[in-house]
């Protein structure tokens, strides 16, 4: 390998002509009765997806009504039935007839022969009693089947029971042996058509994994017809070269196809389409019965009552198009919408005594779709290597290192100049003449950069590591509320150390932190989970980038609800801000007077609370004891002092309110008149 990477070119040759594979019914996807047209159809286009579908069209010149039988796998008949469209511009009332799930069975039990189940020679005529045949034993004997008659027989010590045909005669009943009768002939010609219809069944039916559709297109003079349909497929593969050691990177792919069809593919024009479309198998193939309910019959009693919804009128339906008009409408829909044609040329090689021509690319819809610029032919159940691209692109060396591991990855940043979208694959990297690693890409727009890795490099050692820390950014306080805004800022060092002869450029991709703004340095780019700086490691030096990022964290508090020493805490803090802490050390002062002066209320109504105690427990002494002792009159001189006492509290309690009133709302509206 000099100046370009050489590749293998896969040469594909097909094992006979698609006429003789349109012989065999069996094997082709389609042939014709020869009752009614000895014309072809050849398959001419193939769409292969990577949903697991393929697009099949049959094209061709056909004369008068025709017949065509076309063969699928049991697991494509649902997706044949989905999709299949017959443009007959002659025909106006194709139709298409298969045997579905239960055909088989339901039809050998309703003939007049029953060969279901797979019956022995007695079973069948005891199913055919009444049925008149003739007999060939050691003479010719003609009669009705009466029915099947069991005899014991010993065969090597052991008794079986051997069958016996009971046949009514002209002669009367007569019992034949089964050995012994060399043939069966049955009079009814129904019977004897029946069983060969039979016949035909079971041996149309041999291939328990082949279905079979018949299409019928009742048109006359010759005419262009074509057919087409969507079977399961195999996804078809792409993997890509990239030759990194010359001036201008080559970059090469190859797509890998499947041919597990049925058919033969002569000449075909093939397509394969990038893209994710909606695609599902509806279960059309077999019957479908729905439950009704059972009605008991109106013979006598009386009709039970029934009420009814309220009617609206519906929309006219709308006109659907002929069967002949549809394709040629999806068709027009198709050229105009779905194919428009970018065709990119890319460049051709010598490769292996042979030139790579590569894929015309077009937009198909959301899709992509890539053209193979020659018919191609590939046997079935072959698969093939064929060129998709080939083209000169712009690419540069670097390392990657995406957070973690001990070595950066050895990559390339590439840009797609191809001209064309490609889908995703393997890339297998040349450098310096020889292999250099394997690489994944993702789909690859056009003119779009990616980065590729294709292995580590042990020359660059890295290592990492981690701190956070909380900042107080600003502090508002209004309306009695103080609100503290911070950042978390957290902050990863990467170091870097280049032990090679050279210099190496390399992109550092740091993931995102959740909900998190970067703060420095500025990224070069950034995706949706990383930003990406692009630095450089000198040869032999040690290189240390650091990331900080930070997420804003909001606390809001009510200032009338804190505490005194929550308050003192705060007036202290020296993150907050000094004019701020100035007025909440004037609001600890307010709250400590106010606090004083609802301690002196609260020391008076204790006082207070206390004397009328005393007064309650003389007032009972003075109850036992009897006002005229002198006991009594003792009490009566202490409760008139106890009342003295509690009379001169009471102007003193309404100046201790009245100074704690004060002092709160002073304190109060302190706080609410606040506003940083």
């Amino acid at each position: 390998m000099k100046s370009k990477i050489i590749f293998l070119v896969l040469c594909v040759i097909t094992s006979g002509l698609w006429a003789q594979g349109m012989r065999d019914s069996s094997t082709s996807s389609t042939s014709f009765s020869a009752r009614e047209s000895e014309g072809q159809i050849p398959l001419k286009r193939v769409v292969i997806l990577t949903s697991g579908i393929a697009y099949y069209e049959h094209s061709g010149s056909v004369s008068g009504p025709v017949r065509i039988d076309l063969p699928f796998r049991y697991d494509a008949v649902n997706d044949a039935l989905k999709s299949l469209v017959i443009n007959d511009p002659s025909s106006a009332n194709p139709s298409i007839i298969y045997q579905s799930e239960q055909t088989l069975v339901q039809t050998l039990r309703s003939l007049k022969i029953d060969l279901s189940n797979n019956p022995g020679l007695a079973n069948i005529l005891e199913r055919l009693i009444g049925a008149e045949v003739e007999i060939s034993s050691n003479a010719s004997f003609s009669g009705r089947i009466t029915g099947i008659e069991y005899r014991p027989l010993m065969t090597s010590n052991m008794q079986t029971m051997e069958p016996w045909l009971l046949l009514s005669t002209q002669e009367g009943m007569r019992t034949f042996n089964l050995r012994e009768i060399n043939s069966i002939r049955f009079i009814d010609p129904a019977i004897e058509r029946d069983l060969n219809r039979a016949l035909d069944l079971i041996s149309a039916s041999r291939n328990s994994s082949s279905r079979q559709l018949t299409l019928s297109l009742p048109g006359s003079n010759r005419r262009d017809v074509s057919i087409s349909y969507i079977i399961p497929s195999p996804v078809w593969k792409i993997s890509y070269r990239l030759d990194l050691g010359v001036a201008r990177p080559l970059f090469q792919g190859w797509a890998i196809v499947d041919n597990d069809s049925d058919n033969d593919w002569n000449n075909v024009e093939l397509s394969l389409v990038a893209g994710r479309p909606s695609s599902f198998i509806q279960n059309l193939y077999p019957p479908y019965y729905v439950a009704r309910p059972v009605i008991p019959l109106s013979i006598a009693g009386t009709a039970a009552a029934v009420a009814y919804d309220q009617s609206y009128k519906e929309s006219a339906p709308m006109p659907m198009p002929m069967a002949a008009e549809a394709p040629q409408a999806m068709r027009a829909e198709m050229d105009t919408a779905d194919r428009v044609r970018v065709t990119a040329e890319g460049s051709s090689a010598n490769v292996a005594g042979g030139v790579i021509e590569t894929a015309a690319a077009s937009a198909a819809g959301g899709q992509f779709e890539f053209t193979i610029r020659t018919p191609v032919s590939l046997d079935r159940r072959m698969s093939a290597m064929l060129p998709l691209v080939e083209s000169p692109i712009e690419a540069r060396k670097l390392d990657i290192y995406s957070g973690s591991g001990r070595h950066p990855r050895l990559g390339a940043e590439l840009t797609n100049t191809s001209g064309m979208r490609l889908p995703a694959g393997s890339v297998t990297v040349y450098d310096g003449g020889v292999y250099a690693g394997d690489a994944l890409l993702e789909f690859w727009n056009e003119n779009e950069k990616r980065l590729i890795s294709f292995g580590d490099d042990l020359s660059v050692t890295a290592v990492t590591g981690d701190t956070n820390s909380r900042v107080v950014s600003s502090v508002n306080v209004s309306g009695g509320v103080m609100t503290i805004n911070r950042s978390m800022i957290f902050t990863k060092t990467y170091t870097f150390v280049n032990s090679s002869a050279v210099s190496k450029s390399l992109v550092v991709e740091h993931q995102k932190t959740s909900q998190t703004d970067l703060v420095s340095p500025q990224a070069n780019e950034q995706t949706a989970t990383a930003y990406r700086f692009n630095i450089t490691l000198p040869a032999n030096r040690e290189t240390v980038l650091t990331v900080s990022e930070q997420r804003p964290i909001s606390e809001r508090i009510a200032l009338l609800s804190l505490r005194q020493d929550t308050f003192l805490s705060y007036t202290t803090n020296q993150e907050i801000p000094p004019r701020v802490r100035e007025a909440l050390t004037r609001a600890v002062e307010l709250r400590r007077a106010y606090d004083a002066a609802d301690t002196a209320v609260k020391e008076i109504e204790a006082q207070r609370s206390r004397l009328i105690a005393d007064q309650d427990r003389i007032r009972r002494n003075l109850e036992a004891a009897g006002n005229q002792s002198a006991q009594g009159q003792e009490y009566l001189n202490r409760l008139v002092s106890l009342d003295g006492e509690i009379d001169a509290l009471t102007p003193a309690l309404d100046r201790a309110n009245n100074n704690a009133k004060a002092a709160r709302e002073a304190w109060e509206n302190y706080l609410n008149g606040l506003s940083f």
